[in-house]
């Protein structure tokens, strides 16, 4: 994961194997996992805006390498991203002041508390 740039060190690599995030061909992954082509590798939390990564080895590449030559030694077939409009929060215009006791009621309940 951290040769196909997946992580940005093989620390943060090694911590998600540990805390349950990598799974390959269904199964937990530990860090010392190995892969051979065709196996099928899922990573969840990568990015905000896809839930989980599910890439199939291609190549099996022992040190990292530059950018292209990792996007060709896998083959990418996660979900579709999740739409940047689910994410948005309506905000107040700055230097509006401070919100009124029914704009801060209106706030409170699309916030849910």
């Amino acid at each position: 994961m951290w040769a196909v740039r997946l992580f940005k060190s093989r620390s943060l690599a090694t911590t998600a194997c540990r805390a349950g995030h990598v799974r390959v061909n269904g199964e937990r992954a530990k860090p010392s996992t190995t892969v051979a082509v065709g196996d099928e590798v899922v990573v969840r939390g990568v990015e905000r805006d896809r839930p989980e990564r599910v890439l199939e080895v291609r190549q099996v590449l022992l040190k990292r390498v530059g950018a292209p030559v990792a996007a060709q030694a896998v083959i990418d077939r996660s979900p579709a991203p999740v739409p940047r409009d689910l994410f948005a929060v309506p905000r107040r215009e700055k230097g509006s002041g401070r919100p009124t006791k029914r704009e801060r009621r209106e706030i409170q309940r699309l916030r849910g508390y």
